[in-house]
């Protein structure tokens, strides 16, 4: 590559799957495919992500754009064990978990809650896998009489907690996440301590936009380290600070929700800088995969394409865009929890060729590899870079 990339835009879809995995019958997900589902709607409209190749992608099956893709595109294999937010970002960031993070699906340890309480002095109800929106409905009530904490758990390695803003100031809820977080390490070292804070009077409680999370630190060097040693911006939009927990991060802009996401990542395209801006798009998995809203997921896939097409134009000589994914969260299985799914990967710039079906490729640190090259920085020991088979 003759020119060095000056910026790039990494931007995960959080959630947006295209197809079950080999072993996805070990994780109970044979069938799911999250881009399929949203198709079969009827209602899905993303000529630009076809435009960039989307459509030519290894088991994608979308109307072709009829012409040359002006990107290059993959479909990527996760070699961590695991379909949580938390490993598929850290692999695609470098770091392949060999094991899957600890899950709880019969509520957490007495010892670990009976530490909780001590530190926190607080009750807790609940301690089981639940819905978000129902936790609430269900335990907001006797939370607000007695002032306990409402502590659930899904499918994914999280400790979250539920508490009403105006029963647990904001602040102590997040003080009460960090006493979590350092009781939650070693054997019982959960992907994600959350605080789910909420408003609202029985009957009609609300979750705000104020949810935090506490992640466990990387144990390893991402690409977030490596580019911050050479010099360059790290820039996280959405929850990319609070996954690597801080860790490798130059800047951070917090996000109500994919628009806000979105409009923040266009006002960064208008700004210099020379490094990496990394963006979490969290409606697709938080708002539409979990609830099983088909007709969401695809409204907001289409919103997205809307801004990307928007977005394109802004784009300088040595920017290079990467659009991909985590994880699936199937909207139209029966299960409300992630799904073992391959991932897409779209690369568009003035140095990324046209047209290049790179298949099927093993491994998210694909991108960690590849992202350190196209500034000229080594990627030993992220991954095998997918440059060479673009030059």
């Amino acid at each position: 590559m003759a020119e060095k990339a000056k910026r790039i835009f990494l931007i995960v879809l959080d959630s947006v799957g295209i197809g079950e995995m080999p072993d996805a019958a070990q994780y109970g997900d044979e069938g799911s495919n999250t881009l399929a589902a949203c198709a079969a709607s009827g209602k899905l409209l993303v000529p630009n992500m076809i435009r960039l190749g989307l459509s030519e992608i290894d088991g994608v099956s979308l109307p072709s754009g009829g012409e040359v893709p002006a990107g290059s595109f993959a479909r990527l294999e996760e070699l961590s064990k695991g379909k949580d937010t938390t490993i598929g970002h850290w692999e695609i960031a470098g770091i392949v978990s060999p094991k899957p993070m600890p899950t709880y699906p019969n509520g957490f340890p007495k010892e670990v809650l009976d530490e909780f309480s001590r530190r926190t002095g607080r009750a807790v109800l609940c301690n089981r896998p639940y819905s978000g929106t129902k936790v609430i409905e269900d335990y907001g009530e006797e939370h607000m009489k007695t002032g306990a904490l409402i502590v659930y758990t899904s499918a994914d390695s999280v400790f979250q907690i539920a508490a009403h803003e105006a029963i647990v100031p904001i602040e102590q809820q997040y003080e009460y996440c960090e006493i979590a977080r350092e009781i939650l390490q070693g054997e019982h070292g959960v992907g994600r301590v959350i605080a789910r804070p909420f408003i609202g009077e029985p009957g009609s409680f609300k979750r705000t936009s104020n949810r935090h999370d506490f992640s466990l630190k990387p144990p390893a060097e991402t690409m977030l380290d490596r580019l911050g040693q050479a010099g360059l911006d790290t820039i996280g939009v959405g929850k990319i600070y609070d996954i690597f927990a801080g860790k490798g991060i130059s800047e951070t802009y917090r996000t109500t929700g994919n628009t806000n996401g979105m409009e923040v990542t266009r006002v960064l395209a208008e700004k210099d800088f020379h490094g990496l801006c990394f963006v979490n798009l969290v409606d697709f998995d938080m708002m539409y995969g979990h609830r099983n809203d088909v007709t969401g997921y695809t409204l907001a896939l289409n919103e997205f394409d809307r801004w990307l097409g928007d977005f394109l134009p802004l784009m300088r000589r040595g920017d290079v865009l990467m659009i991909t994914a985590d994880h699936g969260c199937d909207p139209a299985t029966p299960s409300t929890d992630h799904s073992r799914e391959y991932t897409p990967l779209l690369i568009y710039g003035n140095q990324i060729p046209a047209g290049v079906n790179l298949g099927t490729k093993k491994g998210f640190c694909r991108i960690a590899a590849t992202v350190c090259d196209l500034f000229g920085i080594s990627p030993e020991g992220l991954g095998e870079s997918l440059l060479p088979a673009l030059q």
